[in-house]
């Protein structure tokens, strides 16, 4: 009885309209990833009887008058941080742990107190022969007694020697000289060559200067994020953009105890997902600058077959703060703005696939039930 009911024809028409309707509607729930609109964003998971609460996110296309907004506040931000920074270089002040030549002219009898001239054989980090300035900010000179030097400029702890000493001495000569720098340092971390701490001098050191000082930029550094932690703040400075606004990095004078760090170009890469020939990290150029168009041109370009090129995405940002810039690429003539569309780090790029895809990748999944069950119906009749 069931072979006589699957061998009708008004069965097998059935089974076709039947696949056909579910391919027309499956088209809607096609595997893999869709740009769905209006785009949303889960922002609290569903309760027992509540929804899942989602966080609408801004689409934005993608116009010249767009760029030039980004640009502007790009340049606002970088103007605000390079301001901060720049300043006078002030005169060295001595520190705890400095070491000082102290002579007093025609009083021979005070040098032997500098005591012995260093081994030849002498550490790196050995002081040598002279005065050193104790934990306390103290300096102890014969016949000065303890002077609190800490803070003050060569020349005062000169003064301040003859007045001590000229309680002892008729007019006394005293010339002060740095004999080592070692109680201020910077550091240099990240994509140098020779990372580690810089002594400070009595030569102002800027920021030009401790990036040359430990071999400058590395092969992977980004040389667009260049953090310096101060008194506990983070500057981002981007040395590229710097010398192109005409700003020397050498008026960005560095402070004690300052931290210079350079990112590495795998830290800032930018994530290039869908239609896409090779999807994959798109890393920026050496000046750490990374296009909308470089970072397509390294994915391969978008895919010929498969691509829906109009519907061209760039997704930003985190949680509330998540926005999507829209590109219609359609036309090559889209491309000039690709090619000023700056990426940031962490940034998905994702090219959506065309209908026809979806529809063709669909009929992959039910063909072989559809053909199951034709197959089954030709072998009742």
């Amino acid at each position: 009885m069931l072979a006589v009911f699957l061998a009708r024809p008004a069965f097998r028409l059935g089974v076709v309209m039947t696949a056909v309707s579910l391919l027309a509607s499956a088209c809607s729930v096609a595997p893999g990833m869709r740009m769905d609109s209006p785009a949303l964003l889960p922002a609290v998971s569903a309760s027992a009887g509540a929804p899942v609460e989602q966080l609408p996110v801004p689409v934005t296309e993608v116009t010249l008058a767009l760029l030039d907004e980004l640009k502007n506040e790009v340049d606002r931000r970088a103007d605000l941080n390079t301001r901060a920074l720049l300043g006078h270089a002030s005169a060295y002040t001595v520190g705890v742990g400095d070491v000082l030549q102290i002579t007093v002219w025609d009083h021979p009898e005070l040098a032997a107190a500098m005591g012995a001239q260093p081994p030849a054989n002498a550490r790196a980090y050995d002081p040598p022969s002279g005065f050193i300035v104790d934990d306390t900010g103290r300096l102890r000179f014969p016949f000065a007694g303890s002077i609190r030097v800490e803070g003050m400029k060569i020349d005062e702890i000169q003064r301040q020697l003859a007045i001590e000493l000229g309680k002892s001495f008729r007019d006394p000569q005293v010339t002060v000289r740095m004999a080592s720098f070692r109680a201020k340092q910077i550091y240099v971390d990240g994509e140098v060559h020779t990372p580690g701490a810089q002594p400070i001098n009595d030569i102002p050191t800027s920021l030009y200067d401790a990036i040359s000082h430990a071999g400058g930029f590395s092969s992977s550094a980004d040389q667009s994020r260049i953090s310096l932690t101060r008194d506990g703040q983070s500057y981002d400075i981007n040395f590229p953009k710097l010398l192109q606004r005409g700003s020397n990095p050498s008026n960005i004078m560095l402070r004690p105890g300052d931290l210079v760090r350079v990112s590495a170009r795998e830290d800032s890469g930018t994530f290039v997902l869908g239609e896409v020939t090779k999807p994959g990290t798109a890393l920026p150029l050496r000046n750490g600058q990374l296009t909308l168009s470089d970072a397509l041109s390294q994915a391969g370009s978008i895919s010929a077959t498969t691509a829906d090129a109009a519907q061209l995405y760039v997704i930003r940002g985190l949680g509330k703060d998540a926005r999507v810039f829209h590109l219609d690429a359609a036309s090559p003539v889209s491309m000039i703005l690709a090619n000023q569309f700056e990426l940031q780090p962490k940034d998905i790029v994702y090219v959506d696939g065309n209908g026809l895809v979806r529809f063709s990748r669909v009929l992959s999944l039910l063909l072989p039930g559809i053909n199951a069950g034709l197959t089954a119906g030709l072998v009742a009749k």
